[in-house]
């Protein structure tokens, strides 16, 4: 059911209870925990946080606490699927979703008692009526045996003759009805899409309170982006949300702007900006940035020696010295610094990338540190996906948590530090993916696989990068490629996920086109491919598109997906 007024519906019920937060490893979803746990801290509420990367986990986390705990609060996980069917919980548990994952499952929706969904109004669900999924049970055995009133033997007859066709005409409907009930469901729950980020939920919810601080409109701003930054929501919607979040900005940060009450150089300040689309530019070398950035890469083709010898061409277009880019962006001289986002966007048109502005926020802790909401996106992702063990499955997520708190700038940092290690493994592999033509096309979509002993791999056995992985290589792959047809194909990636076990992992990426909504319909696709050829898969990610698979039932999963798309 979904709840049309958080604060009553949601937040007055569990302030006085023990709840259980069972959240994703998402960093939208970290955000909106975040938020979430400083309510609960201004109202000294008692929690219980739960880290869950899938439905096992989740299933599993329910199983161990549901004696102790009858609230719980899932954060970007658990409204695509029968929770109830799932979790097979006790009548007196109630579930607060908050998940930004579509499309809903339409029991959830039509839970009255057990459900609640937290979802913004204005997204637009396509929900199917009620009538069209659900039908009450009629008891359509008629009691057939004579009338004892010792009617005529005809009058018996018409009438039993009548209650055969209306039997007749009852199955008929209930099969009609079936069959576009089938279809109803079918076009629902076709497609996979992303709603409004689940911080920004939880924002709405402590702004509605008065409870709203500048350090939880960050958090909103970065769960955002970080749907933006995984590709998750289209440019239209991202515009948007960043022009809601604007608005809250202004109202929390106008002290900037007035002189005289200006605020503390010490203190936090969000500032709205256009800046540039270079990844982490500001903590590398503008040179580092353009190169393991995917839109400038792909757009200059840099795998390349032609590639190479356009970003030269690209840099003296701006009269930037290569010892000047190579160095570390704050050691850059001042008098370039002053003009150079006008000095990129300017050179850049002529090299056809008219896109390298964007809309985005910038934070301010004190003096020196300044990040931009993209640089934590990818920082945080890399905390979680670190693939160093550090102790227990949980440490990267605590650490990743841990580094969306000011007081923690020592945890960004090291966040900086792997993600750029990461952004330079994918435009490797996306590099060697073009130059040896590991990309091939299958009819329906195009298909690449990692074989085991390819650099990184490793770091391609987690979900997300996977996906960044997979989202860069399209991109270059489509800018690289002189076949039309190919242009607008989808791509399936593979890469190794436990050698031991011998299993990998698999995912579905949308195409890559201008009118793109970003709907995926890879995981039906999956589904039915594992289902019809027996496969043995596990589909334990939130993302439906994300599967695991046996490596040796790779290749008739992959023959039935092309019958099944062709």
């Amino acid at each position: 059911m979904f709840v049309s007024d958080c604060r009553r519906e949601f937040y007055d019920l569990i302030v006085t209870q023990r709840v259980l937060l069972l959240v994703a490893s998402d960093v939208d979803a970290l955000c909106a925990c975040k938020i979430l746990q400083a309510l609960f801290q201004c109202d000294h509420v008692q929690y219980t946080l739960v880290p869950v990367a899938g439905w096992q986990e989740l299933e599993t986390a329910f199983l161990e606490h549901k004696d102790q705990f009858k609230y719980f609060v899932l954060i970007n996980c658990g409204a695509n699927v029968d929770l109830l069917e799932i979790l097979q919980p006790e009548e007196d548990t109630l579930f607060f979703v908050c998940d930004s994952h579509r499309p809903i499952n339409v029991v959830n929706v039509y839970n009255d008692t057990q459900i609640k969904l937290l979802v913004k109004q204005d997204d637009d669900l396509d929900v199917p009526a009620y009538d069209d999924i659900f039908r009450d049970e009629e008891d359509e055995e008629e009691d057939s045996e004579g009338d004892s009133d010792g009617s005529e033997p005809s009058e018996k007859r018409r009438r039993f003759e009548e209650e055969v066709i209306e039997r007749t005409m009852k199955r008929r409907q209930r099969r009609e009805w079936e069959a576009r009930r089938r279809e109803i469901l079918f076009d629902y729950e076709q497609y996979e899409y992303h709603g409004t980020s689940s911080a920004m939920v939880m924002f709405d919810l402590a702004w509605i309170m008065s409870k709203d601080l500048n350090d939880m409109l960050w958090w909103a701003i970065v769960g955002l982006t970080d749907q933006w930054v995984q590709d998750k929501i289209t440019q239209m919607k991202y515009v948007t949300d960043i022009g809601i979040l604007q608005r809250h900005v202004s109202r929390h940060n106008h002290r900037n702007e007035d002189e005289e009450n200006s605020l503390s150089i010490d203190c936090t300040r969000i500032a709205f900006e256009y800046d540039l689309r270079l990844a982490l530019y500001q903590h590398w070398s503008l040179y580092e940035s353009l190169c393991n950035t995917s839109y400038t890469s792909a757009s200059l083709k840099l795998w390349s020696v032609q590639g190479q010898k356009r970003l030269q061409e690209f840099l003296a277009d701006m009269g930037l010295p290569l010892k000047q880019v190579k160095q570390k962006f704050h050691s850059m001289d001042m008098s370039l610094k002053e003009n150079l986002r006008e000095m990129i966007e300017e050179s850049a048109n002529k090299f056809g990338m008219k896109d390298l502005r964007v809309q985005t926020f910038s934070i301010h802790f004190g003096f020196k540190n300044k990040f931009s909401a993209s640089d934590i996106v990818y920082a945080t992702t890399s905390l979680m996906e670190n693939i160093e063990k550090e102790g227990p499955e949980t440490t990267n997520f605590i650490k990743a948590l841990d580094s969306l708190s000011r007081g923690n700038l020592d945890k960004l940092h090291q966040g900086l530090d792997l993600a750029k290690k990461q952004l330079r493994a994918i435009q490797q592999t996306v590099a060697s993916c073009i130059c040896t033509n590991l990309v091939i096309s299958q009819g329906p979509f195009l298909y690449c696989s990692l074989m085991e002993g390819t650099p990184d791999v490793k770091l391609f056995s987690k979900p997300v990068s996977l996906c960044l992985l997979s989202k860069y290589l399209l991109k270059s792959f489509v800018c690289s490629t002189k076949n039309k047809r190919c242009k607008l194909l989808p791509l399936v990636m593979a890469a190794p996920m436990d050698v031991e076990q011998g299993t990998v992992i698999m995912v579905g990426i949308p195409p890559e086109t201008e009118s793109s909504d970003k709907k995926n319909f890879f995981g039906r696709a999956f589904e039915k491919a594992a289902e019809s050829t027996n496969s043995r898969t596990l589909h334990n990610h939130f993302e439906m598109s994300i599967i695991e698979l046996k490596t040796e039932d790779r290749s008739k999963f992959l023959d039935a997906l092309i019958s099944l798309l062709s």
